[in-house]
This record gives C-alpha cells, structure tokens and sequence, in this order.
C-alpha cells in the first residue's frame, strides 16, 4: 500500500539513507527497529509529508489515511471523552461508546473521561492523543514509541487492540516484548538501508549478524587475494615472458576492486561498579506510609528487605506512588509513618530521568562525568563516556545540544562513575534503543549489588525481576517471585483484554456466550495456522539432522574400512566431508533451538489467552 523507492536523505553531510527501498502491503504489522539516529522517526515523517527527502519516490496510494501519533498537545474541547470523540467517522457520530472504551483501556476512570484533558499530565496527554489516532478509522497506523507513556496494564491492552487490527501498522518501539507480540514483519534500518524480513526481531538480528560475518570473511578473503596479487605484480612487472600474465592480474584488480571495511556501529556497552557488601541486608522497609496530602494517601504500611543480589522490580499503573517510592529509599521524600533503616555503610546510586534538568547546559558529556566524583580520573570519566556511546569528540558535545536519549546516557554514565551497593533505577530503558536494552540488562545482571528499578518494560521484568513490589487494586503488595509467576499466579486486577461492548446493542455482551465462543474459536485458528508450520519446520530440521548424522556414520565407517585395507585414495575426501557435515549439523541445531523457543512462546501466548476466554 506503501511503496518507497531508491529513497536519499542526508543531513549535512551525513548520510542518513542510501537508495533504501521498502514496501508496506495489505495487512502488514511492520515493527521498525534500528540505533537512536538512524532514523526511523525520520522515515516515518518523509512518509507523512512532514520531512523533506533529497530524492526517490514515495507512493502511496489516493485517499489513503495515515494515522500518526503526535506529541504535540492541541486540544479544543472541555472533556476528555469529547475530545476524543472528534476522531470519530462522520457516521459514528453517536458512538460515544466507542471513544469511552479505548479512554478506558488506555487507563482514563469514567470520571477521568469528564474532566478537561489539559488538566492532566503529559504522559496522559499524549494517551488522549493515541486514543484519537486509535479511534480514526486509518487505512495505516503508525505509532512511534506509544508505550513510552503507557504503564503496563495499557501497554498490555494495547498489544491486545492491535493485535486484532485488521490493516496496516508501522510500529516503533524499544520493547521487544511488545514489538513482537504484535508485528507481522520486522524492518531494520541498518546502515543506509531498510531490511525486511517477515517474522520477529531476533530473526531479523540474526540475518544481519550472519550476512555482516559472511561479508567480512569475504572481505579478508578478497584482500588476501589481492595482496597477493598486487606481490605477483611487483615482482614479476619486469619479466617480459610472464608481461601478459601480470597484465592480467592488473586489468582483474581494476575490475573487482576492493570491499570495504564495515563501519563499527556503537553499543552501550558498560557495567556498574559494584562495593564488597558483606552483610545479609541492605536496607529494611517497615510500615511505611506516605501520600502528598493526607486525604491522598499513596504508599500504606509497606514492609519489605533489600537483600544481598536483589533485583526488585517496582511496577503498576501510572501515578500510583512507583518513582515516589525510590524518592523515599534515596531520602529525597521523607515519610509519613514507618521507617526505613539503612546498613551504615550503604551506598546507594539513583538514577531518574527527571534528573536531566539538573545538568549543566553549559557543561560537556566529559565535564558532567568528570564532577560527579573526586576520585575519577580524566581517562576513567572519558572511557566511561564511551561506554555510553560518546566516544572521541561526541564526549565534548554540550549538554544544551543532546536530546532527552542522549541525556539520560549521561546520567547512567554519571553512576558509572561511583561505585555503590545499590542502584535504584527509576524507569531507566525510556529514550534506549533496542540494542542499549539488552546492554543495560547484561550490565545488570553483571551487577554484584543490589536493585530496584520501577520499568513497564517487560522484557526486562522478564530478564531482571526475582521480586516485585506492585502498585495495583488501590494498594501495594510484594510479591517475591519472579514475573512470569505473577502474571500465572495472580495477574493484574484489572486487566480487560475483551473488546467492551457496544451499550447500543444488547445481543452483544462482553461476557456472553457466544461472544466468547466466538473468540475462543478465532484463537483456535489463529494458534493453528502458526504452530503448524513451526511444528512441521522441527520435524524437518530433525529429520536433515538425522539424515547427516546418518551420512557422517557410513562415511567413518567407510574411512576405517579403507584404512584398514590400505587404501589411502579417500582419507582426506573422507575427512574433509566429515567435517563439512558437522559443520551444517551444528548450524541445524542452532536453528533448531530457535524454533522451538518460538515454539514454546507461541503456545505459552496461545494457552493464556484460551484460559482467559
């Protein structure tokens, strides 16, 4: 429905695209990934007409309607759910409804829906935004990073809202969790170029990861030949009875050239300095009570231990008291009631993104690492700003220039820069690509201390958490388990994933019987058609693993036969065919294990939503 064509995009003199070509067809979910500043905002708005390209084409087709979601705020009506309403088709007029259902799922009460929508906060703006985009009968959606504002029970909603749309999607998104749960395709920009693979992201990642080392072994291949060739040259130039052979030699590398060296593509690649603790308990939390006015009371009677190589994560609903806690442990709110009594020798490290407006605008990456601590040394403050991906002259950039990412890496690198027992994380993935997810989960779990990290990321919660403290049913518990057990064991209070009736019709009722048979027999299908093909890609990768391990048997034995009667004409065609087999049955089996762990995902997917039905 989309087609983009040999399309060229610089900014300044850097190359941003180069002839990148990509097609959005009929009913495709396409999940966009690729480091910060690569571009893919960027190529969501050439798409909208917003941005400006140096050449190509982009054809989309008449009448067709993108709906985008936007950051900027411009409301014009008094209630939240009338706002929303404008969205709604010429003939949908009086299905209120509608409106109220996708408000409800993104988290708005049904008070919440009378209020004036610039009464709320901005996370809750830019949902109000998305509800409208949500409700626009768009042909397309394209959402860039929705769940950036959304807490874990609308993220959740919201995978189950467009897992059921029925036509186009662009989506961007640093959860992998979310962007798999929802995508047909998987586009990479990576390296000037759009790649597109159907399927998830680890696919996609492993594509590229095997075609760049494919690629490079070609390359030192390709220069050892004409090393060697250009040695032939040198050599032999002067002999006139090899001058045809040497002539030849020259007009090949002419013609073939050379391949160049795959530029290095930069990794949040750090690790948090952890003290010797020798106690059992960190710190220890007991009746704890706190709210910003009394009537409004957040956090009541909450008890729990900071133990040696904890990894608490802090979740729920937005507004319900999550960062307010971390405040309380950091000593920057002091409670109500309770207490919370500290080892003496704790050191703790706090990070929140709110914090980026305490740097010094005027300061570099360099400078601002550099001050945090007395003791680090000028080349320990520049190593670390590489390790946030500031490496050479982007460590002396300003703090006035960098965008909220580009800040919030510097306050993880601030951290880096003094040792601690305990790292309280407050929402710390936000403006992180992908890639620097996965770096930030390795350099916590490298971790020798302690943490406690509010996120709604749950790939992370997944990774990370081996206890929880939850904000949700009006009240704060701990769980001390990991996440999977929560959600089998009790889930979220009030999570909604059915479709809200139309008030309209009576016949349809979220909770009558043939709507739930109805769906219970589409998800039926729907684990049908996916499990069945994976099922039957196992049964054929085992089946080519059986027969070459077969092979490889009948060959040795036909190598010590041969051996035996001294015949030697087959030892090292033997040897080498050997080799060869166990080569691809080890690529087989790497291939294997992949499919059943989407095998294995999938009908985990599948068996909680038919015991949701």
């Amino acid at each position: 429905m989309v087609k983009i064509t040999n399309l060229n995009k610089l900014f300044g003199s850097r190359i941003l695209f180069a002839d990148l070509n990509l097609n959005v067809n009929a009913k495709e979910k396409l999940g966009l990934v690729g480091r910060n500043g690569h571009g893919k905002t960027t190529l969501l708005k050439i798409i909208l007409g917003k941005l400006e390209y140096d050449s190509g084409s982009v054809s989309i087709p008449k009448n067709y309607k993108i709906g985008y979601l936007e950051q900027h705020i411009n409301f014009t009506q008094n209630t939240v759910v009338k706002e929303a309403c404008l969205s709604l088709a010429e003939n949908e007029e009086n299905e209120k409804w509608k409106a109220e259902k996708i408000l409800s799922g993104l988290g708005f009460s049904s008070s919440d829906m009378l209020k004036n929508p610039l009464s709320f906060s901005g996370g809750y703006k830019i949902r109000i935004n998305l509800a409208k985009v949500l409700l626009s009968n768009a042909n397309m959606l394209m959402l860039d990073e929705p769940n950036n504002y959304l807490d874990i029970v609308a993220t959740r909603w919201l995978i189950s809202f467009l897992r059921s749309w029925k036509s186009e999607l662009m989506l961007i998104t640093h959860d992998r969790n979310f962007m798999d749960s929802v995508i047909t395709h998987c586009v990479g920009i990576h390296r000037t170029k759009a790649r597109k693979i159907e399927g998830g992201t680890q696919k996609l990642y492993e594509q590229i990861e095997k075609e760049e080392e494919i690629y490079e072994k070609t390359r030192l291949n390709v220069e050892k030949k004409r090393k060697q060739t250009e040695l032939f040259i040198r050599r032999f130039r002067a002999k006139a009875t090899l001058a045809s052979q040497v002539q030849s030699r020259i007009k090949s590398l002419e013609k073939h050239g050379s391949l160049e060296e795959l530029a290095k593509i930069e990794d949040l690649d750090f690790y948090f300095s952890g003290l010797d603790f020798h106690a059992a308990k960190m710190l220890g939390v007991h009746n704890l009570v706190f709210g910003y006015t009394k009537e409004n009371i957040l956090i009541n009677k909450l008890d729990f231990d900071v133990l040696k190589k904890d990894r608490i994560c802090v979740i729920g609903k937005n507004g319900k008291g999550k960062s307010t806690l971390l405040k309380l442990l950091y000593e920057r709110l002091e409670p109500y009631d309770g207490s919370i009594k500290k080892h003496p020798d704790l050191k703790i490290a706090y990070f929140a993104q709110s914090d980026s407006v305490n740097l010094d605008p005027q300061k570099t990456v360099y400078e601002e690492i550099l001050s945090t601590n007395n003791n680090c040394l000028p080349q320990r403050a520049r190593n670390i700003a590489g390790s946030v991906m500031f490496s050479g002259n982007d460590a002396l950039k300003k703090i006035e220039v960098l965008s909220g990412g580009e800040k919030s890496r510097v306050l993880l690198g601030k951290i880096l820069s003094s040792p601690c027992h305990l790292l309280l994380l407050d929402e710390p993935t936000n403006h992180l690509d992908m890639e620097s997810c996965e770096g930030l989960i390795e350099a916590i779990d490298k971790f020798q201390g302690s943490v406690v990290m509010v996120t709604h990321n749950e790939e992370i919660l997944h990774s990370v958490a081996t206890k929880l403290i939850i904000f949700d049913r009006d009240h704060v518990s701990v769980f001390d388990s990991g996440y999977q057990d929560f959600l089998d064991k009790r889930g979220w209070g009030d999570e909604d994933l059915k479709l809200k009736a139309d008030p309209s019709q009576k016949k349809s009722v979220v909770n009558g019987k043939d709507e739930i048979k109805r769906m219970r027999a589409e998800i039926v299908q729907n684990k049908s058609k996916i499990l069945k093909p994976l099922e039957e890609k196992i049964k054929a990768i085992e089946k080519n693993i059986s027969d070459k391990e077969k092979e490889i048997n009948c060959n040795t034995e036909k190598l010590i036969s041969t051996s035996l009667k001294g015949y030697t004409s087959f030892l090292a065609e033997g040897a080498k065919l050997n080799k060869i087999l166990k080569v691809e049955i080890e690529d087989l089996y790497k291939e294997l294990a992949c499919a059943v762990e989407e095998l294995e995902l999938e009908s985990k997917h599948f068996q909680k939503l038919l015991g949701d039905q």
